[in-house]
């Protein structure tokens, strides 16, 4: 048992700032959680099992973001005039294109159900291992291979344009001896009298 060195947090911000981008869906909810997660972790000192510093962070801020949407759930909604939004920020950058997909991206990541998001951060956003990652979610490893799938497979059809179905060919209908009885008509004689 060891106790958290603070000054090791810096070697952390990088990749929380990641996962809490992927939780919140936004850049300034993300450092507002960021934040929030050290403040709670430098408010006592921490002590450690073993060498998981990243599980440990990651488990609280996961834990501060669900304390977070339960605070805003109990708020009441108000909603805001055009002349109160503020634009986006228009910093630009050296490739926009590439910040564009990104912000993309991290957005429909936070669109994802909460068991596929977690999944996906801890594993492609904080770069986890499936062992790491399941123990940081205490969640079986095959579990989480299944959660990682499931959404990989929904932020890739979110984010592949649709392409028009192709026209599907006239059924071809079979009568006579060739057809089976499922698809062979039946007569119908109308009586001339």
């Amino acid at each position: 048992m060891r106790t958290l060195d603070p000054q090791s947090l810096s070697n952390h911000v990088d990749r929380l700032y990641r996962a809490a981008w992927a939780l919140c869906g936004s850049r300034e909810d993300a450092e507002d959680l960021v934040q929030e997660t050290f403040a709670r972790v430098l408010a006592r000192p921490r002590v450690l099992t073993g060498d998981e510093e990243v599980y440990y962070l990651m488990r609280v801020l996961r834990n501060t973001f669900l304390t977070s949407l339960r605070t805003a759930s109990r708020r009441p909604v108000t909603v805001a005039a055009l002349e109160d939004v503020v634009a986006a920020d228009p910093r630009p950058t050296a490739r926009p294109d590439r910040a564009l997909e990104v912000q993309e991206v991290y957005a429909t990541i936070a669109e994802l159900p909460e068991d596929f998001r977690l999944a996906l951060v801890a594993v492609d956003v904080l770069g986890l291992s499936y062992r790491e990652a399941s123990r940081a979610l205490r969640v079986r490893e095959a579990t989480l291979t299944t959660r990682l799938f499931r959404a990989r497979r929904q932020v890739a059809r979110a984010l592949t344009p649709e392409e028009p179905a192709p026209a599907a060919a006239p059924a071809r209908v079979r009568t006579g001896k060739d057809a089976t009885p499922a698809e062979s008509t039946v007569e119908v004689r109308a009586d001339d009298g």
